[in-house]
C-alpha cells in the first residue's frame, strides 16, 4: 500500500510542469541573472570600446579603410560561426560550465589584443574575442529561457537591452577616455573589459543555479561548423576587394561567389546528415523560426553598421575626438534602453509582441532613412532625432524576435533556436559591416577625389585607402576630407535603409501566438489557426 502511494506520488510529481516545481522568485532570478548581465557587458563592450578608437589604433598600426572594417568584421565572422556551435552544445552539456568557459576565452584573447604589434595579429586576436563574447550573448538569452517561462522572459529580455544599451554607452566613452589619456594608450581598450570578466566568472559561480537536464557526450559538427566560415569568409574577402583589387565582373568574383555558393549548399548537405547539427535543419519548419531569423539577418545589417561607422563620422567628418564622438551617440542608446525596457514590461503584461517587431522595423528603417540625410555640415539636433528614432527601432525588435523564437520551439531546442536567431543576426552585421565598409571606402575615395579636383590640389594620395590624421593635414585640405567621410557616412547610412524595410515585411507574415506560461506548455493555436498548421508555426 505505502509503495502504491509512493508510485502515484512520483507520478504526479513527473507530470507537474518544471517551472511549478522550480520556478524561481524575481529575486531570485535577479541575482541568477547578475553574472549574465555582468558577462553581457563585458562582450558588447568588446565591439563597442574599440569603435572610437579605431581611427587611432589603425593610425598607430598602419591600416586603413578596409583595416578598419576587418577588425570589426573579424570579430563578427567568429561570433557568427561559434554561436550555433555553443547553442548546440547548451542542449548537451552544463550551461553554467559553457559561460564561464567562454569567458574565460574572451580574457585570454582580449589580453593577447592589447599586445598586438601589426593589424593580422590584432584581427586575429578580435576573433578570438568573438568566440568568447558570442558564447556570452547567446548563452545569456538561453540560459534566461531555462530559468523563465515567455510570459514572463518579456521584462527580464528588458534587462538584456538595457545593459546592451549601458555597455554600448559606455564602450565608446570608455575607448575615448582612454585614448585621449596620454600615459594609457589605446592597448587599455583591451585590458579595460578583463577585470569585469574576471568578476562576471565569480559571481556566475556563486549565483547562476540552473535546473540542468541530464548531459550526454556531444558530438560536435566541426565540419559544419568550417564549412558555414568558409563560406562567410569567402564571400566577406569578396565584398570588401571588389572593385579595388579586381572589377566587380571579374573571374576573381565569379570563383568567389559561386565558392562562397557552393560551400553553403555542401553546409546543408552536411547538417541533414550529422548526428548533432550545429544549425538543426528541422527548426525552420516552424514559420515563425524561419522568418524571424531572416528578419534578424536583415537587421544585424541595421545595427552593426550604425553602431561601427557613427563614431567614424563623427570623428572624421565632425571632427570631434573620441571621447566627444561616444557622447555624440547618446541619444540612439538611450532610444535603444528605453524602448528596450518598456517594450519588455508591456509584453510581459499583456502577453502581446508582434506589434513591437513591428513598430521597430519601421523605426529602424525610418531612422536609417533620415541618417542617410548626414552630411559633415548637418546640425547636430537633427542628427540626435534621426539617431533616437533608430535607436527605439532596434530595442524594439533585437530581444524580442529572440523571445518571438524562444515561445515556438519545445523546450529541449531553446539553446539551438535561440542561438540561431543570433547566428543569422550577427551573419547579416558581419556581412552588411563588410559590404558597407568597402562602399564607404569606395565613396570616400571618390568624393575627395571629387572636392581636391574643384579646389585645384593635386590628387596625389587622394584615392588612398588609409585613415587620415585631421590634425597633420594642411588647412585647407581639412574640409575637402570631412565633406567626403561625411557624405560617405551618409550614402551609407542610406544604403541600410532597405535591409530594414526587408526585415519590416518579413515580421508581417510572422503569426502571433501568445505568449506561454510555462516552458513546458505547448504554444496556444492563434484565433482561426487549424491545430495542423500549429504544427508547422
Amino acid at each position: 500500500m505505502r509503495q502504491r502511494i509512493f508510485s502515484r506520488r512520483n507520478r504526479m510529481s513527473s507530470t507537474l510542469p518544471a517551472p511549478e516545481q522550480d520556478r524561481m522568485s524575481h529575486r531570485q532570478v535577479l541575482e541568477a541573472l547578475s553574472g549574465l548581465l555582468l558577462g553581457l557587458f563585458v562582450a558588447v563592450l568588446s565591439s563597442t570600446v574599440v569603435s572610437n578608437a579605431l581611427p587611432r589604433i589603425l593610425n598607430d598600426l598602419h591600416g586603413g579603410e578596409s583595416a578598419y572594417t576587418w577588425v570589426v568584421t573579424a570579430a563578427l565572422l567568429s561570433i557568427t560561426a561559434a554561436t550555433p556551435l555553443w547553442g548546440k552544445l547548451s542542449d548537451l552539456v552544463s550551461k553554467k560550465l559553457l559561460v564561464q568557459i567562454a569567458m574565460v576565452i574572451y580574457v585570454l584573447a582580449s589580453a593577447l589584443a592589447g599586445l598586438s604589434q601589426s593589424i593580422g595579429m590584432l584581427i586575429f586576436c578580435r576573433v578570438l574575442q568573438g568566440i568568447g563574447a558570442g558564447g556570452v550573448i547567446a548563452l545569456g538569452q538561453i540560459c534566461l529561457a531555462a530559468m523563465v517561462p515567455p510570459r514572463e522572459r518579456g521584462r527580464y529580455s528588458g534587462y538584456f537591452g538595457a545593459v546592451f544599451a549601458l555597455a554600448t554607452i559606455g564602450g565608446p566613452l570608455i575607448g575615448g577616455v582612454i585614448v585621449d589619456t596620454s600615459w594609457l594608450g589605446w592597448r587599455w581598450c583591451f585590458y579595460v573589459g578583463v577585470p569585469f570578466a574576471l568578476v562576471a566568472i565569480v559571481v556566475l559561480q556563486r549565483t547562476l543555479k540552473l535546473p540542468e537536464a541530464v548531459t550526454r557526450k556531444p558530438k560536435i559538427d566541426y565540419l559544419g561548423a568550417l564549412l558555414i566560415t568558409a563560406s562567410v569568409s569567402l564571400l566577406m574577402i569578396w565584398i570588401s576587394l571588389a572593385g579595388k583589387n579586381y572589377d566587380w565582373a571579374s573571374w576573381q568574383t565569379a570563383v568567389m561567389v559561386l565558392g562562397g555558393l557552393a560551400l553553403a549548399a555542401l553546409f546543408v548537405v552536411v547538417e541533414k546528415r550529422a548526428a548533432e547539427p550545429l544549425i538543426p535543419l528541422d527548426l525552420f519548419r516552424h514559420r515563425t523560426v524561419a522568418l524571424a531569423a531572416l528578419a534578424s539577418a536583415f537587421v544585424g545589417v541595421g545595427m552593426y553598421g550604425t553602431t561601427t561607422f557613427l563614431g567614424q563620422y563623427f570623428q572624421l567628418a565632425k571632427e570631434k575626438s573620441p571621447t566627444q564622438a561616444g557622447l555624440l551617440t547618446l541619444p540612439m542608446i538611450i532610444g535603444l534602453a528605453v524602448s528596450s525596457t518598456v517594450a519588455g514590461k508591456l509584453i510581459t503584461k499583456y502577453g502581446k509582441w508582434k506589434g513591437f517587431l513591428v513598430a521597430g522595423t519601421v523605426l529602424l528603417a525610418a531612422g536609417l532613412g533620415l541618417m542617410g540625410t548626414a552630411r559633415d555640415d548637418t546640425a547636430y539636433a537633427l542628427l540626435a532625432l534621426y539617431m533616437l528614432v533608430a535607436g527605439v527601432g532596434l530595442g524594439l525588435t533585437s530581444q524580442n524576435l529572440v523571445l518571438a523564437v524562444q515561445n515556438t520551439v519545445p523546450r529541449h531546442e531553446l539553446g539551438a533556436a535561440s542561438s540561431t536567431v543570433t547566428f543569422f543576426r550577427t551573419m547579416g552585421g558581419a556581412m552588411g559591416v563588410s559590404a558597407l565598409g568597402a562602399l564607404l571606402g569606395h565613396k570616400v575615395a571618390s568624393y575627395t577625389a571629387e572636392n581636391f579636383a574643384k579646389a585645384g590640389i593635386p590628387a596625389t594620395g587622394a584615392g588612398g585607402d588609409g585613415i587620415p590624421d585631421l590634425k597633420k593635414l594642411p588647412a585647407q585640405v581639412v574640409p575637402l576630407i570631412t565633406d567626403a567621410f561625411g557624405h560617405g557616412v551618409g550614402t551609407v547610412f542610406l544604403i541600410a535603409a532597405p535591409f530594414a524595410v526587408v526585415g519590416f515585411l518579413l515580421v508581417l507574415f510572422i503569426r502571433e501566438v501568445p505568449l506561454r506560461t510555462s516552458n513546458d506548455e505547448r504554444p496556444a493555436a492563434p484565433a482561426g489557426a487549424k491545430a495542423a498548421e500549429l504544427v508547422a508555426d
